[in-house]
């Protein structure tokens, strides 16, 4: 990732997206790729692009491509970029959705400047971030795999993998993991990756959602 980072606005209201990147030009540390006012805009823009953006502000209710489709294809076709779903929508079934579809936070239109800020640097560091709220919502709202807890009573991950697991779903990143459980960056890495295998997820937030449907870890 770059010295700064960098995003993209979309949303289309737009006296609430130039107040968005007015709040965001201010930061030192970001910097404003692009804006859009709806998915169809954002994904031709991307496709001609010749450097992504780290991460992308992400409204739902848009028209012609809505933030939930055009989420869909970017998870497909640019997967390494973060999203982070804007919304007025704020309903348990609403957000355990967009979770499942990729987004790596959820951040409610009417959230405080702080919160914003907060979110894309802990997105920018660690990949995704889930507030409490969220957190207590993808616990409440999935239902174990009975499958797969029955693997996991078989010693599916072991104690160590566990102990990095709670950890990742604590936030922590790979350098404080390390400094807790007293074992090197590198040997985090190696227990995350055994755990995407393990899961078979495709990154962080996913192992944070599997953790928490399957009752692994108690928030």
């Amino acid at each position: 990732m770059s010295e700064k980072i960098q995003i993209i606005v979309v949303d289309d209201e737009v006296l609430f997206r130039k107040g968005i990147i007015f709040l965001l030009e201010r930061k030192k540390n970001i910097n404003i790729v692009f804006e859009a006012g709806d998915g169809e805009e954002l994904i031709e823009y991307l496709n001609k692009a010749k450097v992504l953006p780290d991460i992308i502000l992400m409204d739902i209710n848009m028209p012609i491509i809505n933030g939930v489709e055009a989420t869909k294809t970017i998870r497909k076709e640019f997967p390494e970029i973060k999203i982070i779903a804007l919304t007025s929508y704020h309903t348990p079934l609403f957000i355990a959705n967009m979770i499942q579809e990729g987004v790596a936070s959820y951040l409610i239109k009417n959230a405080h400047p702080d919160e914003m800020i907060k979110t894309i640097s802990e997105v920018a560091n660690k990949g995704f971030y889930y507030n409490e709220n969220v957190l207590k919502v993808l616990s409440d709202n999935f239902s174990p795999n009975k499958k797969i807890l029955n693997i996991l009573s078989d010693d599916f991950l072991t104690s160590r993998e566990r102990e990095v697991l709670e950890l990742i779903c604590r936030q922590h990143s790979t350098a404080e993991i390390a400094e807790k459980i007293f074992i090197s960056p590198r040997t985090v890495e190696s227990h995350r990756n055994s755990l995407l295998l393990k899961t078979q997820t495709k990154n962080v937030a996913g192992l944070v959602v599997f953790a928490l449907q399957n009752k692994i870890v108690q928030l």
